[in-house]
């Protein structure tokens, strides 16, 4: 009897060829579409899912645009719950021309690769790194992007520092895990210090961001807290939020696009719904006759509506199996055309997932409406369909 059963759903399935392709087409065009604009969205958050729930960001309350005095370390230092503390600045230069976008940090290269131990850097080029004043770090996604290699001159132009400024690539760092951003650069904060004092020493001595890990992510809100309350009052004063906060507030500025994805994505899939939703309704009208036949050969209503069912999952499950496999290479494909532009663009389980439910979503609600319609089907009626 099941045999019986697939049998029939696979020769009603394709009894059409060319509606069943083209319904099949629009489903895979419809799951890699969605799965496309799922891991945009994904690209978008990854800075903020990859967040340590231990590191604290301290900034100037007002804006990031103000600096934060460098003397400033101490005193976070010795906060209690503060176990290691680092600095960084935005340098915002650019490579060549202004579309090479990517991410530029001025750091002190020792404390802030200890807290981040996401970015792997090997021993021997790390000391090459350490030693060297305009030695710089850039990560493996941007070397291969711009054909990068250690030991090669990277040539900056200043736009927050004026002038043209050179680094040595003394080291290319990889990501410890999947998500980690492989597109930016570090360069010595020392160094950048150093030629600003010499250019503008009214610049000088200041840092965009100081970057605490606290002793246990359960003390998190009482260390930030205490970190505020110590330049309370003063001429610069401090916000102190956990690294993912620090990364949402980015999100934040461009949330009606992140919103604007989300619903093309869930719009693309309801128009497939609909589409799925008119072959099957035509497909039970074409069969009127047979389901009446099988009625008066005495198989239950619920048979038939099955067969129903069963043609619209089929119908469904090639197409959204079919998009699934296809977002990979696609996503890889649009990632690499995209360049620095999105540092972390890969495909997820959940994503998968949802582009799986989707297609069976799909195949159940399309087929619902003629379901109902064959299951109450009279068998006189059915068969005056025969003449």
């Amino acid at each position: 009897m099941p045999g019986s059963f697939l049998n029939l759903v696979l020769r009603n399935a394709w009894q059409h060829r060319l509606r069943s392709g083209l319904t099949v087409l629009g489903m895979i065009v419809a799951i890699l579409a969605f799965g496309l604009l799922g891991t945009v969205v994904d690209a978008w958050y990854a800075g903020a899912d990859g967040a340590a729930a231990n590191r604290l960001i301290v900034r100037s309350s007002i804006s990031l645009v103000f600096p934060l005095p460098q003397t400033y370390k101490e005193r976070i230092r010795a906060v209690d719950g503060v176990r290691d503390l680092s600095w960084a600045n935005w340098f915002g230069g650019i490579y060549k021309e202004p579309k090479n976008f990517f991410a530029q940090f001025a750091v002190d290269g020792e404390s802030y690769f200890r807290l981040y131990p996401e970015f792997v850097v090997g021993e021997g080029a790390m000391r090459d790194f350490l030693r060297d004043r305009k030695g710089c770090v850039v990560g493996r996604k941007l070397a291969e992007t711009h054909g990068l290699r250690v030991g090669d001159t990277l040539t900056l132009k200043g736009t927050i520092y004026p002038g043209s400024w050179d680094f040595v690539i003394r080291a290319i760092y990889d990501g410890a895990r999947k998500g980690t951003d492989q597109s930016q650069m570090f360069f010595h904060w020392a160094y950048l210090n150093e030629t600003v004092k010499a250019r503008m020493p009214g610049r000088a001595n200041n840092v965009g961001v100081f970057i605490a890990e606290v002793d246990s992510a359960d003390r998190v809100a009482t260390v930030s807290r205490a970190i505020d309350r110590e330049f309370a009052n003063s001429r610069a004063e401090t916000l102190t939020e956990t690294e993912k906060a620090f990364a949402l507030g980015f999100i934040a500025m461009t949330e009606a696009i992140v919103v604007a994805i989300r619903i093309v994505s869930y719009l693309v899939i309801f128009i497939i719904m609909a589409v799925m939703a008119n072959t099957m309704a035509m497909t039970a009208r074409e069969r009127t006759a047979e389901y009446a036949t099988l009625r008066a050969l005495g198989f239950p209503p619920g048979f038939v509506a099955a067969l129903i069912c069963g043609e619209s999952l089929l119908l469904a499950g090639v197409g959204g199996l079919a998009g699934i496999v296809l977002t990979f290479p696609v996503a890889a494909a649009f990632a690499a055309r995209m360049g620095t532009l999105f540092p972390v663009f890969n495909v997820s389980g959940a994503t998968v997932l949802l582009q799986a439910g989707s297609a069976l979503v799909v195949g159940v609600v399309a087929a619902l409406l003629p379901m109902r319609r064959v299951a109450r089907l009279s068998i006189v009626d059915g068969l005056r369909a025969v003449a």
